[in-house]
């Protein structure tokens, strides 16, 4: 088990990044879900042993992960948002590389590394210098390098990015597979990356967990507070003001509109069944965060 108790971060002029945060992971993949700016990365810097907490500890079984910071690295297989290569190397000379600073012996670090090229569907481009390198083949490169050991323990901090939705696909059944003997925690704004992969949410803005359950947890209770409706392009305000508004379509007819409301907010509005984005904006609108970080009054 990894556990992160209490942890903060305070970076520089005092901005407050990690605002008390424990969050313990065991086998599985828990999701980190939250807008951009909520705190996931630092978050996953700190559980990668690259960023120390202002305040807080970090175990890694019985060991004192900021005291023996190697117990766990040996263990962890890590992908940041920001991933830097050598553009110079093919994929397989970088991998070889990081492989034996990692300390992979040569007939197995080649092995393991033709295993991943081919699950990370990069064979075919094997020979080309990473410089020329799509921005979805630099993020496949990356999850092969945070599996390089076939590690305990994977951080991956929003690892779609880039990806094409096949590949997106792809990497979530992968990470899917991986979880079910080993801790996988996943940062992501984006809900569907953990909608049917993730087993455990948790939901963080403004440095904050607010909540952590399953997929099921979270859609309990949601029922009756979701409502689709068709309004006039001149009422859209209105509706927004009164409302939390997950999807806007603009057709023919007038403006389609999926909103969060405890009651019915139109006379023709009809009930929808709630989905795990309709639950993650009312976690974040409740707790009076919106998207971009500013206070929401939570519709009544």
């Amino acid at each position: 088990m990894l556990e992160l108790i209490d942890v903060t971060k305070i970076y520089k002029g005092g901005k407050r990044a990690v605002d008390g945060v424990t969050l313990p992971m065991k086998a599985g993949l828990l999701g980190l879900l939250g807008p951009n700016g909520a705190g996931k990365s630092s978050l996953m810097r700190i559980a990668a042993t690259v960023t120390r907490p202002t305040s807080g500890r970090l175990r890694f079984d019985d060991t004192d992960v900021l005291a023996e910071p190697e117990v766990l690295r040996r263990r962890l297989g890590y992908l940041p948002q920001d991933f830097g290569v050598y553009p110079n190397l093919t994929s397989r000379e970088f991998l070889s590389y990081l492989a034996a600073a990692k300390g992979l012996p040569g007939r197995a670090a080649k092995a393991r590394i033709d295993e991943l090229l081919e699950l990370v569907n990069l064979t075919e481009a094997v020979k080309r210098p990473i410089g020329k390198y799509s921005g979805g083949m630099l993020r496949r490169v990356g999850i092969a390098q945070a599996l390089l050991t076939d590690p305990q323990v994977i951080i991956v901090d929003e690892p779609t990015a880039g990806l094409d939705p096949e590949e997106r696909v792809r990497f979530r059944n992968l990470l899917s597979d991986l979880a079910a003997d080993r801790a996988v925690l996943l940062s992501t704004h984006i809900v569907s990356d953990v909608e049917s992969t993730a087993s455990d949410i948790a939901v963080v803005a403004q440095g904050r967990l607010l909540r952590r359950a399953s997929p099921t947890e979270l859609l309990s209770g949601m029922e009756g507070q979701v409502w689709e409706l068709l309004a006039d392009p001149a009422d859209v305000t209105a509706v927004q003001a009164r409302c939390v508004v997950s999807r806007v379509v603009r057709t023919a007819d007038g403006v389609r509109m999926r909103v969060l409301h405890q009651q019915r907010p139109t006379s023709d509005a009809v009930p929808a069944a709630p989905d795990l984005e309709d639950a993650y904006l009312s976690v974040i609108h409740r707790s009076g965060e919106s998207h971009s970080g500013h206070r929401q009054a939570v519709p009544r």
